[in-house]
Formats: C-alpha cells, sequence, structure tokens
C-alpha cells in the first residue's frame, strides 16, 4: 500500500503526480523546482536562492511525512549550468551533516520544468 504525502507547505505538482509517495517506512519525493509555494510564482535570478527554495520545499514535504533531513538517504539533483554545481553545493550542503549525508547524484540536463536551473528529488527512510 501506499500513502499519498501533499502539504500547501511546498508547491503544489504542475502535473499528473504526487509532492510525495509513502510505501511502508521509505518516502519518493517527486523533484522541487523553485516555486515559492505562498505566491505561486517561481524564485528567480539567483542559483543559491533558487537552490534554497527548492530545499525548503523538500525540507516541507519532509516534516510533513513526519520527517527531516537526517531521514534522507538518497537525493538527485538536476542541473541546467553544471558551472553553477559549487555554488548549488554550498547551500545543499548547509541542510546535512557532513558525516551522515545522503547518497547523491548530480547531472547536468538541458532543460528542467518551467525552465528553472535546479530541481533536486530525495528518498528517505523513517
Amino acid at each position: 500500500m501506499k500513502t499519498i504525502i501533499n502539504t500547501p507547505k511546498a508547491p503544489a505538482p504542475i502535473g499528473p503526480y504526487n509532492q510525495a509517495v509513502l510505501v511502508k517506512d521509505t518516502l519518493y519525493i517527486s523533484g522541487q523546482i523553485p516555486i515559492d509555494p505562498e505566491t505561486g510564482e517561481l524564485v528567480e535570478g539567483n542559483i543559491k536562492r533558487e537552490t534554497q527554495q527548492s530545499m525548503e520545499n523538500l525540507k516541507a514535504i519532509l516534516t510533513e511525512a513526519g520527517m527531516t533531513f537526517e531521514n534522507v538517504i538518497k537525493t538527485s539533483i538536476f542541473i541546467k549550468d553544471m558551472h553553477q554545481f559549487s555554488e548549488i553545493n554550498e547551500v545543499y550542503a548547509r541542510y546535512f551533516n557532513a558525516d551522515t549525508a545522503p547518497a547523491r547524484e548530480t547531472v547536468e540536463v538541458a532543460n528542467l520544468p518551467k525552465f528553472v536551473n535546479v530541481e533536486i528529488s530525495m528518498i528517505a527512510v523513517k
């Protein structure tokens, strides 16, 4: 059985999917882009702010599921420009303890939904 996780503290899905799905103790969080859930507007113009908004959206979903970043075991980061990797990584690192950080891949892609610069998804376990 699966439990659908949605919260108004993260942006509503922009397609036929949910913010997250919980199966037993494993939470699969859909990719989050830098949309401010209060305004529905994209956060643009600064990759650090964009990354922070994406991470805050993920945090809201984790919280709704009764978890924290300490529960995260895997992340996937999709970026439009690998030259922004260090700035993205700087913001991302603030959310994790380096000693217990999750596994991760970072992939440069041609485009992302709404033509944003960063999208991050996660898998977490209770």
